[in-house]
């Protein structure tokens, strides 16, 4: 099958640590970033300039980028969600990258959750558009759009929200983009609130290609407090041509979530381990580093102080060859830290002691290639 080019955005450092203990020191998250830097992952998305009063965990966003030590070959981007805070980061650059500035319309379609994370109502922020947004734009040459919806298949202050819902502010959003002669070249599906199911992907962007068959290039931003995350993201896949580009987001552990949605860090993204490792099975060279990633996760849930979310960083990546065979004489293993012996060898087990075997095991279906 072919699939659609892949772009994976790696959210930890924004949506991950966005949502964890304040305390968290900013030393112990500029080492951690220079860990993340050494995975393989190309994209990442490192924090954003946002009030301290809203997301106190990106008060020292500024000093995060004073610190660390940017990788040659990766991309560090902010979250930019305005004017001002696009200003603070060209202050910054480099080490971030400022994309290609597009005109960007995006919505959380969810009036409560919108009030609770900005502070303003749908119509508040549509009301800006036309002036703020657009014709900034269209005086600027700026001649390339985007639009998106956020809690684009329901609320857990509202309920389920139905198709024609979410498309009519999609259509909205393009109308007042085109009719100012802007092109909109990417649409973007968040569900906030952990809403979606993919049979709903499936249909929806069958649908939007229908619609807006010029539109060839798509943005998901899925949680996952109800486990769909890594089932929808295939679901879009599956349902993309080899001519679109899927621009993904995920986090290292799956941890993240939002502090107005009602789930906090319960939330969680796909785990961006998860996420490369249904990649590279597919087909898809991810360009990871599956130790080094792994390691990462570790340490991660050392910074934290809990397990994340993850199950790759658990269970290991699928045995790519002989050399990475199970022993079948390895004891039975009960214990998270024992099933790490995929990374850390046999004392991963030492402790285990059930071995209910008379005999080693053997015979013609097996071939040991873990002799000392």
């Amino acid at each position: 099958m072919r699939w659609p080019t892949v772009i994976y955005n790696e959210e930890v450092m924004r949506e991950g640590f966005g949502i964890e203990d304040p305390a968290i020191d900013v030393d112990t998250k500029a080492a951690f970033l220079d860990e993340l830097s050494e995975t393989g992952l190309k994209r990442l998305t490192i924090g954003a300039f946002v009030s301290p009063r809203f997301v106190p965990q990106m008060a020292d966003f500024e000093e995060l980028l004073k610190r660390f030590h940017p990788k040659a070959g990766v991309t560090y981007l902010p979250f930019i969600h305005n004017q001002k805070a696009k200003q603070q980061a060209e202050a910054y650059s480099p080490p971030l990258t400022i994309e290609e500035e597009w005109c960007t319309l995006f919505l959380d379609i969810c009036d409560i959750h919108q009030r609770r994370n900005v502070n303003r109502s749908i119509e508040q922020i549509m009301a800006i558009w036309p002036e703020t947004i657009v014709g900034d734009a269209v005086r600027r040459g700026i001649a390339k759009g985007r639009v998106g919806i956020a809690s684009a298949w329901g609320s857990n202050f509202a309920g389920k929200f139905s198709r024609d819902y979410r498309f009519s502010f999609l259509q909205r959003e393009i109308d007042l983009l085109e009719s100012s002669g802007i092109e909109v070249m990417e649409i973007g599906l968040h569900d906030s609130q952990s809403w979606c199911l993919p049979h709903e992907m499936e249909e929806d962007l069958a649908e939007i290609r229908r619609r807006w068959p010029k539109v060839r290039q798509f943005h998901i931003h899925i949680h996952n407090a109800r486990g769909m995350a890594l089932p929808v993201i295939y679901a879009a896949m599956r349902t993309l041509e080899a001519d679109d580009t899927l621009l993904i987001d995920g986090t290292l552990g799956g941890i993240g979530g939002g502090q107005y949605g009602g789930n906090g860090r319960a939330c969680g993204m796909a785990a961006t381990e998860d996420v490369m490792q249904m990649l590279e099975g597919m087909g898809i060279d991810t360009g990871v580093d599956f130790e080094r990633l792994i390691r990462c996760v570790w340490r991660l849930e050392e910074i934290i102080g809990r397990p994340s979310f993850g199950h790759v960083s658990k269970a290991g990546p699928r045995p790519s060859g002989p050399g990475q065979y199970y022993d079948p004489n390895m004891p039975g293993v009960e214990s998270i830290e024992a099933a790490k012996h995929f990374l850390l060898g046999r004392d991963a087990y030492r402790n285990e002691t059930l071995r209910p075997w008379r005999e080693p095991i053997a015979g013609p279906y097996y071939h040991d290639t873990h002799k000392h």
